[in-house]
C-alpha cells in the first residue's frame, strides 16, 4: 500500500510552517558520484532542505552506499537521488532500493540521476529514461508544464540550464510533466517532442525526474522551487498529480 502524508498537514505545513510532529517523515538525499561531479550538489541539497522544512518532511544527506540497507531506508518516505553519476550502489544496495520502492517509498530523480547505474536496468525504468547528449554549456529555453500547479495554464518559464536529450522519448511509459520549446532549443536531438520532466508508478511506489538542476542559479528559481516541491509531495504520496 502506498504510504502516505495527510494531504491537509502538507498543506497547512505549505502555508503557515511546519508541525513539531511532521518532523517523523524523512527524505533520503543521495549525491554519491562515480562519474562527472556538479558543483550545484550543495545547493540542490540546501533547497531540498528548505523545501522538506515547509512540507514537513526532514531531510537526510548521505554519500554513503551503505545507507541503502534495508533496515535504514524503512525509516524513510522518498529517497532522491540528486545529481549522482555513474555507479553508485552495489547488487544488495541495489536490491534494497528495489524492496524500498516494493513497499511503496517515493523515488526523486534530480538532472544526472538519469546519468546512474547503466547496467541496472530496473533502475533505468524507475529513472524513466537515461541521459545521452547534451549540447556544449548552458542553454536558454522555454518549459511548458502540462500538469497544472507550477504556472497557471498556458503559461511557459524560460529556464537557463544544461539541457539534456535521453536514450529514449519516455512518453507512453510515464506521465510527461514538462517539455522544452524545441522552437528555442534548437541544438537539441529529440525531435519536436522533448520531455525534461515526468512522473509514473512504478514497481510498488512512484517515481518523479526533471532533467534540470545542473546550474547553481537555477535552484534560486521560484518556478524550479516549486517543480521540485511538487516532486516531493508526489513521491511522498501527498498528491495524486505530479
Amino acid at each position: 500500500m502506498r504510504r502516505r502524508i495527510p494531504a491537509l498537514l502538507l498543506s497547512l505545513a505549505l502555508c503557515a510552517g511546519v508541525p513539531e510532529a511532521a518532523a517523523a517523515d524523512r527524505v533520503l538525499v543521495f549525491t554519491r558520484t562515480e562519474g562527472w561531479r556538479h558543483d550545484s550538489i550543495p545547493a540542490a541539497v540546501d533547497t531540498l532542505r528548505r523545501l522538506g522544512d515547509e512540507l514537513g518532511l526532514r531531510v537526510d544527506h548521505s554519500e554513503d552506499p551503505g545507507a541503502f540497507a534495508p533496515a535504514n531506508l524503512a525509516r524513510y518516505r522518498v529517497v532522491v537521488f540528486a545529481s549522482t553519476t555513474g555507479d553508485v550502489l552495489d547488487d544488495a544496495q541495489q536490491a534494497a532500493m528495489e524492496g524500498f520502492v516494493r513497499g511503496g517509498g517515493g523515488f526523486v530523480g534530480i538532472h544526472s540521476a538519469a546519468d546512474t547505474e547503466y547496467g541496472w536496468p530496473w533502475y533505468g525504468g524507475l529513472v524513466g529514461a537515461y541521459f545521452r547528449r547534451h549540447p556544449p554549456g548552458l542553454q536558454t529555453a522555454r518549459v511548458r508544464f502540462e500538469t497544472p500547479g507550477v504556472l497557471t495554464d498556458g503559461e511557459a518559464w524560460r529556464v537557463t540550464d544544461e539541457l539534456y536529450d535521453f536514450r529514449r522519448n519516455p512518453r507512453g511509459q510515464v506521465r510527461v510533466i514538462a517539455t522544452l520549446d524545441t522552437r528555442d532549443h534548437t541544438r537539441g536531438g529529440m525531435g519536436p517532442d522533448h520531455p525534461i520532466a515526468w512522473c509514473h508508478a512504478y514497481g510498488g511506489g512512484h517515481a518523479w525526474y526533471t532533467g534540470l538542476g545542473h546550474d547553481e542559479a537555477v535552484y534560486a528559481d521560484p518556478v524550479f522551487r516549486r517543480h521540485l516541491a511538487r516532486g516531493l509531495r508526489y513521491a511522498a504520496g501527498a498528491a495524486e498529480g505530479c
